[in-house]
Protein backbone atom coordinates (compact mmCIF):
# COMPACT_ATOMS: atom_id res chain seq x y z
CA UNK A 1 0.00 0.00 0.00
CA UNK A 2 1.32 3.45 -0.76
CA UNK A 3 1.09 5.50 2.12
CA UNK A 4 2.56 9.16 0.69
CA UNK A 5 -0.11 11.90 0.37
CA UNK A 6 2.10 12.66 -3.49
CA UNK A 7 2.79 9.76 -5.89
CA UNK A 8 6.37 10.57 -6.65
CA UNK A 9 7.10 11.27 -10.58
CA UNK A 10 9.55 8.51 -10.58
CA UNK A 11 7.24 5.76 -9.43
CA UNK A 12 4.50 6.97 -11.74
CA UNK A 13 7.14 7.15 -14.60
CA UNK A 14 8.09 3.55 -13.74
CA UNK A 15 4.05 2.07 -14.80
CA UNK A 16 3.78 4.86 -17.39
CA UNK A 17 7.17 5.48 -19.61
CA UNK A 18 6.35 2.18 -21.82
CA UNK A 19 2.84 4.20 -23.11
CA UNK A 20 4.31 7.10 -23.55
CA UNK A 21 7.03 6.27 -25.50
CA UNK A 22 4.89 4.66 -27.71
CA UNK A 23 2.49 6.78 -27.64
CA UNK A 24 4.72 9.97 -28.79
CA UNK A 25 6.71 7.78 -31.52
CA UNK A 26 3.09 6.84 -32.71
CA UNK A 27 1.43 10.35 -32.53
CA UNK A 28 4.34 11.97 -34.04
CA UNK A 29 4.29 8.86 -37.20
CA UNK A 30 0.02 9.92 -38.14
CA UNK A 31 0.69 13.44 -37.76
CA UNK A 32 4.11 13.08 -40.08
CA UNK A 33 1.99 11.36 -42.57
CA UNK A 34 -0.52 14.10 -42.58
CA UNK A 35 1.56 16.94 -42.40
CA UNK A 36 4.72 16.58 -44.16
CA UNK A 37 3.91 13.76 -46.89
CA UNK A 38 0.59 15.43 -47.22
CA UNK A 39 -1.99 12.42 -46.71
CA UNK A 40 -4.81 14.59 -45.44
CA UNK A 41 -7.13 11.84 -46.07
CA UNK A 42 -6.15 10.01 -42.89
CA UNK A 43 -8.04 12.51 -40.52
CA UNK A 44 -11.59 11.72 -39.05
CA UNK A 45 -14.16 13.42 -37.68
CA UNK A 46 -13.86 14.43 -34.07
CA UNK A 47 -17.17 14.15 -32.99
CA UNK A 48 -17.41 10.23 -33.26
CA UNK A 49 -14.87 10.12 -31.01
CA UNK A 50 -16.28 12.37 -28.33
CA UNK A 51 -19.06 9.72 -28.33
CA UNK A 52 -16.37 6.59 -27.56
CA UNK A 53 -14.36 8.85 -25.47
CA UNK A 54 -17.51 9.48 -22.87
CA UNK A 55 -18.54 5.91 -23.42
CA UNK A 56 -15.14 4.77 -22.31
CA UNK A 57 -14.76 6.86 -19.76
CA UNK A 58 -18.53 5.87 -18.03
CA UNK A 59 -16.79 1.91 -18.97
CA UNK A 60 -14.00 3.13 -16.70
CA UNK A 61 -15.33 4.82 -13.87
CA UNK A 62 -17.35 1.70 -13.13
CA UNK A 63 -14.49 -1.10 -13.43
CA UNK A 64 -12.29 1.36 -11.36
CA UNK A 65 -15.47 1.31 -8.64
CA UNK A 66 -16.11 -2.35 -8.22
CA UNK A 67 -12.32 -3.30 -8.05
CA UNK A 68 -11.92 -0.64 -5.50
CA UNK A 69 -14.76 -2.29 -3.51
CA UNK A 70 -12.63 -5.61 -4.03
CA UNK A 71 -9.64 -3.76 -1.94
CA UNK A 72 -11.76 -2.40 0.51
CA UNK A 73 -13.60 -5.44 1.03
CA UNK A 74 -10.18 -7.49 1.61
CA UNK A 75 -8.86 -4.07 3.53
CA UNK A 76 -12.20 -4.63 5.82
CA UNK A 77 -11.32 -8.63 6.38
CA UNK A 78 -8.01 -7.65 7.81
CA UNK A 79 -9.54 -5.41 10.26
CA UNK A 80 -11.62 -8.12 11.42
CA UNK A 81 -8.90 -10.72 11.49
CA UNK A 82 -7.00 -7.92 13.72
CA UNK A 83 -9.90 -7.59 16.09
CA UNK A 84 -10.74 -11.10 16.68
CA UNK A 85 -6.90 -12.11 17.16
CA UNK A 86 -6.67 -9.62 20.18
CA UNK A 87 -9.98 -11.63 21.20
CA UNK A 88 -8.27 -14.46 20.80
CA UNK A 89 -5.53 -13.77 22.86
CA UNK A 90 -7.46 -12.20 25.84
CA UNK A 91 -10.05 -15.36 26.09
CA UNK A 92 -6.95 -17.52 25.85
CA UNK A 93 -5.51 -15.60 29.13
CA UNK A 94 -8.54 -15.12 30.64
CA UNK A 95 -10.61 -18.67 30.62
CA UNK A 96 -7.70 -21.28 29.88
CA UNK A 97 -6.30 -22.44 33.62
CA UNK A 98 -3.28 -24.05 32.65
CA UNK A 99 0.31 -23.02 32.79
CA UNK A 100 1.86 -20.06 30.65
CA UNK A 101 3.61 -22.45 28.23
CA UNK A 102 0.14 -23.49 27.59
CA UNK A 103 -0.91 -20.51 26.63
CA UNK A 104 1.49 -19.05 24.91
CA UNK A 105 1.61 -21.99 22.66
CA UNK A 106 -2.69 -20.95 21.30
CA UNK A 107 -1.72 -17.53 20.71
CA UNK A 108 1.78 -18.43 19.17
CA UNK A 109 -0.08 -20.96 17.12
CA UNK A 110 -2.12 -18.08 15.60
CA UNK A 111 0.29 -15.87 15.02
CA UNK A 112 1.63 -18.52 12.86
CA UNK A 113 -1.96 -18.41 11.46
CA UNK A 114 -2.27 -14.99 10.44
CA UNK A 115 1.46 -15.29 8.78
CA UNK A 116 0.24 -18.45 6.58
CA UNK A 117 -2.84 -16.87 5.48
CA UNK A 118 -0.75 -14.65 4.22
CA UNK A 119 1.55 -16.51 2.42
CA UNK A 120 -1.20 -18.31 0.77
CA UNK A 121 -2.79 -14.77 -0.22
CA UNK A 122 0.36 -14.07 -1.99
CA UNK A 123 0.84 -17.06 -4.23
CA UNK A 124 0.26 -15.73 -7.97
CA UNK A 125 -2.32 -17.45 -9.57
CA UNK A 126 -3.30 -17.70 -13.76
CA UNK A 127 -4.92 -14.36 -13.49
CA UNK A 128 -2.77 -12.58 -11.42
CA UNK A 129 -1.57 -9.19 -13.51
CA UNK A 130 1.98 -8.68 -15.23
CA UNK A 131 3.16 -5.36 -14.83
CA UNK A 132 6.35 -4.19 -17.18
CA UNK A 133 9.90 -5.24 -16.56
CA UNK A 134 10.47 -1.94 -14.23
CA UNK A 135 7.68 -2.58 -11.47
CA UNK A 136 9.19 -5.93 -11.36
CA UNK A 137 12.29 -5.60 -10.21
CA UNK A 138 10.76 -2.80 -7.69
CA UNK A 139 8.03 -5.31 -6.21
CA UNK A 140 11.11 -8.30 -6.08
CA UNK A 141 13.53 -6.16 -4.91
CA UNK A 142 11.65 -5.67 -1.97
CA UNK A 143 10.65 -9.61 -1.34
CA UNK A 144 7.01 -9.41 -1.02
CA UNK A 145 5.85 -11.14 -4.01
CA UNK A 146 6.22 -14.60 -2.82
CA UNK A 147 7.04 -14.50 0.84
CA UNK A 148 9.34 -17.48 2.48
CA UNK A 149 7.29 -20.27 3.51
CA UNK A 150 9.11 -20.50 6.73
CA UNK A 151 7.35 -17.47 8.14
CA UNK A 152 5.08 -19.80 10.63
CA UNK A 153 8.42 -22.01 11.94
CA UNK A 154 9.15 -19.85 14.69
CA UNK A 155 5.50 -19.85 16.27
CA UNK A 156 4.84 -23.72 16.38
CA UNK A 157 6.73 -26.72 16.84
CA UNK A 158 9.39 -28.90 14.55
CA UNK A 159 6.54 -31.06 14.49
CA UNK A 160 3.84 -29.31 13.71
CA UNK A 161 5.86 -27.50 11.33
CA UNK A 162 6.30 -30.62 9.39
CA UNK A 163 2.72 -31.67 9.52
CA UNK A 164 2.01 -28.10 7.56
CA UNK A 165 4.72 -28.84 5.24
CA UNK A 166 2.41 -31.57 3.80
CA UNK A 167 -0.81 -29.83 4.17
CA UNK A 168 -2.77 -28.23 0.86
CA UNK A 169 -3.58 -25.58 3.59
CA UNK A 170 -1.70 -25.02 5.85
CA UNK A 171 -4.14 -22.23 7.74
CA UNK A 172 -6.73 -24.25 7.69
CA UNK A 173 -5.04 -26.98 9.89
CA UNK A 174 -3.41 -24.62 11.81
CA UNK A 175 -6.91 -23.65 12.86
CA UNK A 176 -7.80 -27.19 13.40
CA UNK A 177 -5.22 -27.75 15.47
CA UNK A 178 -6.35 -25.07 17.61
CA UNK A 179 -9.72 -26.98 18.20
CA UNK A 180 -8.07 -30.30 19.15
CA UNK A 181 -5.83 -28.11 21.39
CA UNK A 182 -9.09 -26.92 23.10
CA UNK A 183 -10.26 -30.86 23.13
CA UNK A 184 -7.66 -31.82 24.98
CA UNK A 185 -7.71 -28.51 27.71
CA UNK A 186 -11.50 -30.16 28.19
CA UNK A 187 -10.15 -33.26 28.50
CA UNK A 188 -7.99 -32.58 31.56
CA UNK A 189 -10.31 -30.49 32.95
CA UNK A 190 -8.40 -26.66 32.03
CA UNK A 191 -11.30 -25.20 30.33
CA UNK A 192 -15.15 -25.90 30.71
CA UNK A 193 -17.63 -26.54 28.10
CA UNK A 194 -18.65 -22.88 28.27
CA UNK A 195 -14.93 -21.80 28.03
CA UNK A 196 -14.75 -23.92 24.78
CA UNK A 197 -17.43 -23.08 23.01
CA UNK A 198 -16.59 -19.19 23.48
CA UNK A 199 -13.23 -20.01 22.12
CA UNK A 200 -14.94 -22.17 19.29
CA UNK A 201 -16.72 -19.24 18.19
CA UNK A 202 -13.43 -17.39 17.63
CA UNK A 203 -11.91 -20.08 15.99
CA UNK A 204 -15.58 -20.03 13.60
CA UNK A 205 -15.10 -16.50 12.94
CA UNK A 206 -11.79 -16.89 11.97
CA UNK A 207 -12.55 -19.02 9.71
CA UNK A 208 -15.05 -17.31 8.28
CA UNK A 209 -12.61 -14.18 7.74
CA UNK A 210 -10.09 -16.77 6.46
CA UNK A 211 -12.97 -18.04 3.62
CA UNK A 212 -14.07 -14.31 2.48
CA UNK A 213 -9.84 -13.62 1.50
CA UNK A 214 -10.00 -16.72 -0.62
CA UNK A 215 -13.11 -15.85 -2.20
CA UNK A 216 -11.91 -12.72 -3.09
CA UNK A 217 -8.31 -14.41 -3.96
CA UNK A 218 -9.58 -16.88 -6.04
CA UNK A 219 -12.70 -15.48 -7.66
CA UNK A 220 -10.88 -12.97 -10.22
CA UNK A 221 -12.63 -9.88 -11.74
CA UNK A 222 -15.31 -10.66 -14.57
CA UNK A 223 -12.91 -10.47 -17.58
CA UNK A 224 -15.73 -9.67 -19.48
CA UNK A 225 -15.47 -6.51 -17.70
CA UNK A 226 -11.55 -6.18 -17.10
CA UNK A 227 -10.63 -6.85 -20.31
CA UNK A 228 -12.83 -5.00 -22.45
CA UNK A 229 -12.04 -1.84 -20.65
CA UNK A 230 -8.55 -2.43 -21.68
CA UNK A 231 -9.32 -2.98 -25.37
CA UNK A 232 -12.23 -0.22 -25.61
CA UNK A 233 -9.83 2.26 -23.95
CA UNK A 234 -6.90 1.05 -26.74
CA UNK A 235 -9.31 1.58 -29.53
CA UNK A 236 -10.13 4.89 -28.17
CA UNK A 237 -6.38 5.97 -27.90
CA UNK A 238 -5.56 4.44 -31.09
CA UNK A 239 -8.20 6.68 -33.09
CA UNK A 240 -7.78 9.82 -30.90
CA UNK A 241 -4.47 11.26 -33.28
CA UNK A 242 -6.61 11.19 -35.98
CA UNK A 243 -9.34 13.05 -34.76
CA UNK A 244 -7.16 15.81 -33.48
CA UNK A 245 -5.71 15.89 -37.10
CA UNK A 246 -9.13 17.04 -37.85
CA UNK A 247 -9.89 19.43 -35.12
CA UNK A 248 -6.42 21.22 -35.82
CA UNK A 249 -6.96 21.56 -39.43
CA UNK A 250 -10.54 23.14 -38.72
CA UNK A 251 -8.65 25.71 -36.54
CA UNK A 252 -6.25 26.58 -38.55
CA UNK A 253 -8.07 28.01 -41.18
CA UNK A 254 -9.76 30.55 -38.51
CA UNK A 255 -5.56 31.47 -37.27
CA UNK A 256 -2.86 34.07 -38.60
CA UNK A 257 -0.47 32.66 -40.93
CA UNK A 258 2.55 33.12 -38.62
CA UNK A 259 0.97 30.89 -35.93
CA UNK A 260 0.17 27.84 -38.52
CA UNK A 261 3.36 26.05 -38.06
CA UNK A 262 3.84 26.32 -34.60
CA UNK A 263 -0.17 25.45 -33.83
CA UNK A 264 -0.23 22.47 -35.25
CA UNK A 265 2.69 20.95 -33.58
CA UNK A 266 0.81 20.83 -30.28
CA UNK A 267 -1.21 18.18 -31.64
CA UNK A 268 1.56 15.75 -30.97
CA UNK A 269 1.80 16.29 -26.95
CA UNK A 270 -1.72 16.72 -26.88
CA UNK A 271 -2.20 13.76 -28.00
CA UNK A 272 0.12 11.93 -25.68
CA UNK A 273 -1.70 13.42 -22.47
CA UNK A 274 -5.06 12.88 -23.39
CA UNK A 275 -3.95 9.03 -24.49
CA UNK A 276 -1.78 8.75 -21.34
CA UNK A 277 -4.99 9.84 -18.71
CA UNK A 278 -7.21 7.31 -20.52
CA UNK A 279 -4.46 4.20 -20.15
CA UNK A 280 -3.58 5.50 -16.46
CA UNK A 281 -7.18 5.28 -15.41
CA UNK A 282 -7.88 2.05 -16.87
CA UNK A 283 -4.73 1.00 -15.08
CA UNK A 284 -5.88 1.98 -11.60
CA UNK A 285 -8.36 -0.10 -11.84
CA UNK A 286 -6.39 -3.33 -13.07
CA UNK A 287 -4.10 -2.36 -10.09
CA UNK A 288 -7.04 -2.82 -7.43
CA UNK A 289 -8.49 -6.09 -8.60
CA UNK A 290 -6.58 -8.39 -6.92
CA UNK A 291 -5.71 -6.64 -3.11
CA UNK A 292 -3.61 -9.81 -2.11
CA UNK A 293 -0.80 -9.64 -4.36
CA UNK A 294 1.57 -7.81 -2.41
CA UNK A 295 2.14 -5.30 -5.34
CA UNK A 296 2.06 -1.66 -4.79
CA UNK A 297 -1.36 -0.66 -4.33
CA UNK A 298 -2.13 -4.29 -2.16
CA UNK A 299 -3.74 -4.30 1.59
CA UNK A 300 -0.99 -4.39 3.88
CA UNK A 301 -0.90 -7.92 5.54
CA UNK A 302 3.09 -8.23 6.49
CA UNK A 303 2.43 -5.02 8.16
CA UNK A 304 -0.54 -6.03 9.12
CA UNK A 305 0.73 -9.54 10.62
CA UNK A 306 3.30 -7.56 12.46
CA UNK A 307 1.02 -5.18 14.56
CA UNK A 308 -1.08 -8.40 15.64
CA UNK A 309 2.27 -10.60 16.96
CA UNK A 310 3.28 -6.91 18.96
CA UNK A 311 0.07 -7.03 20.23
CA UNK A 312 -0.19 -10.51 21.16
CA UNK A 313 3.17 -10.69 22.51
CA UNK A 314 2.44 -8.09 24.62
CA UNK A 315 -0.47 -9.29 26.24
CA UNK A 316 1.76 -12.23 27.13
CA UNK A 317 4.08 -10.04 28.81
CA UNK A 318 7.15 -10.11 26.86
CA UNK A 319 9.70 -7.99 26.36
CA UNK A 320 11.37 -8.17 23.32
CA UNK A 321 9.21 -7.48 20.70
CA UNK A 322 10.06 -6.48 17.10
CA UNK A 323 9.75 -3.93 15.51
CA UNK A 324 7.08 -2.61 13.23
CA UNK A 325 7.07 -3.03 9.56
CA UNK A 326 8.27 -0.03 7.98
CA UNK A 327 7.84 1.14 4.27
CA UNK A 328 10.07 0.36 1.54
CA UNK A 329 9.91 3.31 -1.07
CA UNK A 330 7.10 4.79 0.77
CA UNK A 331 5.30 1.22 0.39
CA UNK A 332 3.83 -0.96 3.11
CA UNK A 333 3.81 -4.33 2.34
Amino acid sequence: MYIKRNIGWGLILRFAWRNLLFFTIYTAAIFSLYHFLGLHFIDIPFQPLTVIGIAVAFYIGFKNSQSYDRFWEGRKIWGGIVNYSRTWANQVLCLVNDNPETKKALIYRHIAWINALRIQLRQPTSFSIKENPSVERLVKKHGEKNPACNATKNFISDEEYSDLLQRKNAATHLVKNQGLHLKELLNSGKITEFDKQLLHGILEELYNLQGKCERIKNTPFPRQYAYFSTVFTWIFVLLLPFGLLNVFENELSDMAYHIKPWFIFLMIPLSVLVSWIFTTMEKVGSNSEDPFEGRINDVPMTALCRTIEIDLRDMLDEKDLPEKVKPKDNILY
